[in-house]
């Protein structure tokens, strides 16, 4: 269960203090855990910096990100917004995020004026249980809820998962997009591929599509599909879908994908 302290750690993650005009900023991470700074975090850290910039009637429809080095979440993040393009219906943005004078993350993220239109989709989600049935995990990022539908004890990287974020129930809709490029980084699709000596190195890139209105406070299945490993590179993509089984999101990442070096030891 998301503790009130949960929620709070999040929506703390998500706000940015602007020092000067198109610079925002992140607070440091509270101490203890893993000092790597996680890939989902500076992506939504950097659409919230990208979104200050842009009339409040635009959405963010995509995102596509660069990670260029490894961050360390014990330091703030300094977050500067290029303003590419203000459209009739879009707005184009470009966000370099550093620490210490270090690029560690480049993004453009482009928004868009809500349309009408015809509201169709091919894909069906899969066929699983409700995530009331599903067994919970561990807690991983704050004031995130994560369930595994299909529970496997001899895979370190469920491919499916159930998640929510409660705490996000009083957000705005840019809130709840932030919210879900945060978790769109959580898992990888690629562990059915890598065998038990190939290794998940580095996140290279990560992209974020987003189809339809947002909510993150209730269940959202995630359902991340490896497609292909090669050249010490591994690709999958991922869809996120409602309860009713429509398509929020879609997103998909590259890794560096490494066989481990020496001989297997037994057992």
């Amino acid at each position: 269960m998301t503790t009130a302290g949960g929620a709070t750690a999040l929506r703390d993650l998500l706000t940015l203090h602007e020092p000067a005009p198109d610079r925002f900023v992140s607070a440091a991470a509270p101490g203890g855990g893993h000092p790597g700074l996680y890939g989902g975090q500076v992506a939504a850290q950097a659409l919230v910096a990208a979104a200050g910039t842009v009339a409040g009637d635009r959405l963010p429809h995509s995102l596509h990100g660069y990670f260029l080095r490894r961050g360390d979440a014990r330091l703030p993040v300094t977050f500067d917004v290029e303003r590419d393009r203000d459209g009739h219906s879009y707005s184009a943005r470009t966000v370099v995020a550093r620490q210490e004078d270090r690029v560690v993350f480049r993004m453009t993220a482009s928004f868009a004026r809500p349309e009408e239109g015809p509201d169709r989709q091919a894909v069906v989600m899969p066929a699983v249980g409700d995530p009331e049935d599903a067994q919970p995990l561990p807690p991983v990022l704050p004031g995130v809820e994560v369930r595994d539908p299909a529970p496997s004890t001899g895979r370190a990287h469920p491919m499916r998962t159930w998640v929510r974020a409660p705490g996000a129930a009083d957000g705005d809709a840019l809130h709840h997009a932030a919210v879900l490029v945060y978790v769109s980084d959580l898992f990888t699709g690629l562990a059915d591929l890598m065998g038990p000596r190939v290794r998940a190195m580095a996140s290279l890139d990560h992209a974020v599509w987003f189809h339809r209105p947002v909510r993150m406070d209730d269940w959202v299945l995630v359902d991340d599909v490896g497609t292909t490993l090669s050249a010490a590179r591994g690709w999958y993509t991922g869809t996120l879908f409602d309860r009713s089984g429509a398509v929020l999101a879609t997103c998909a990442q590259e890794m560096v994908i490494r066989e481990a070096r020496g001989p297997e030891r037994a057992g």
